[in-house]
């Protein structure tokens, strides 16, 4: 066994994972009474509250008034899929990868649309060359790469009179990280990331440029109903008012709402951010003062501050994969840490929420588990 005692402090919240992730500190159940169970979301009230989501959402993230802000089913792949689906393929297209979802959104475009894309792809820790980019073309990236832990770190790589428009699936980085708008022609993100609330429903951001598209492009195949943003060469205005396409869980409007309200008690975007990056620096400077863990983004501007993804290094280690499902199964036994194994597609490793729901005594506390996991597992090996 290990010469590492076991630690004295345990996190208070062990919900570390990337998605669902952990409510707020706040949450109750009883905080959802309000919401209109049994009731139409086409009634008043339903409507009400459908409006007032996307109206906070407007006003905590800053979005101008003179974008488009639409709840849409299938949490951030339908918003996604909705984007790529209903504007691509009246110009060229590049697609940008450095993690899995991204690489899922370039397979449903080359195989699935069937389009003639440029996919520039880096591998798992780096970023594309983002100067290469020819912004004549549409381009779809991730903002933040949640199964990477890779995120770009500005936008200022993105052109100011760019013909092409930006797809951006943002939903690991809105609302822990700054979105600067007028770079962002589609943005998307869902409910359960970084505000914790309940999954299912995503959020479709359009620019004014994205809008034009819609009414003055009609694409070549045929478009399911879930994904249909336009009627007679017109935006279905109604969707961005809060009638939606589907029947949407009033129960989790609620929540979403809830959670919305306690994003303003702690100072909104810029207290978000803070909490996030306070998280996330817990991690940093443990695996600096480490030499047998490593961030996987190899460039420290890039480093994620909400899906934090680790990397063991130490030449001890005989099998990595193996060595560290077991690191995670064993503070998942000692209930420590729950859910933070490597994505299944990524290099192996740990990856560890730290949005801004997470509290920091959380963070700080499961570190020095890290250090006596790590220990026990390389005397068991």
């Amino acid at each position: 066994m290990t010469d590492t005692p076991i630690p004295a402090t345990r996190p208070a919240n062990p919900r570390f994972s990337s998605g669902p992730c952990a409510k707020n500190p706040t949450f109750s159940l009883d905080k959802l009474a309000d919401a209109p169970l049994g009731r139409s979301h086409r009634a008043a009230i339903g409507k009400a509250k459908l409006k007032a989501a996307i109206d906070q959402t407007r006003e905590i993230l800053g979005i101008p008034d003179d974008y488009r802000i639409g709840i849409v089913p299938a949490s951030d792949t339908g918003a996604v899929e909705m984007a790529l689906w209903s504007l691509l393929g009246a110009r060229g297209v590049e697609m940008l990868v450095w993690e899995s979802f991204g690489a899922g959104w370039a397979t449903d475009v080359t195989k699935q649309l069937k389009l003639d894309a440029v996919v520039k792809k880096a591998d798992y820790g780096q970023l594309p060359d983002l100067a290469s980019v020819d912004f004549d073309n549409d381009v779809v990236f991730t903002w933040n790469g949640t199964t990477s832990g890779v995120r770009v770190p500005n936008g200022d790589w993105i052109a100011d009179d760019r013909a092409g428009l930006t797809i951006c699936d943002a939903t690991s980085a809105a609302f822990a990280q700054d979105l600067p708008w007028d770079k962002l022609d589609v943005t998307t993100f869902s409910w359960q990331k970084v505000l914790g609330g309940e999954a299912a429903h995503g959020m479709l951001i359009l620019s004014p440029r994205a809008v034009e598209r819609l009414e003055s492009y009609t694409p070549p195949w045929p478009l399911p109903k879930s994904f249909r943003l336009t009627k007679g060469g017109k935006l279905i205005e109604g969707i961005f008012r809060g009638e939606t396409i589907n029947t949407p869980s009033m129960l989790a409007v609620e929540d979403y709402l809830v959670a919305l309200d306690w994003a303003r008690s702690v100072g909104g975007l810029k207290g978000l951010i803070a909490r996030a990056d306070a998280n996330a620096q817990v991690i940093f400077d443990f695996c600096d003062s480490r030499d047998w863990i490593a961030n996987l983004a190899e460039d420290p501007a890039t480093r994620s501050n909400t899906s934090v993804c680790l990397k063991f290094t130490d030449a001890r280690i005989k099998d990595g994969a193996a060595f560290a499902k077991a690191v995670a199964k064993r503070l998942e036994a000692e209930g420590v840490a729950h859910d933070i194994g490597a994505y299944r597609d990524a290099p192996a490793g740990l990856r560890i929420w730290c949005g801004g729901t997470v509290e920091t005594a959380d963070v700080a506390a499961l570190m020095p588990w890290l250090d006596w996991a790590f220990n026990a597992e390389i005397a068991a090996q």
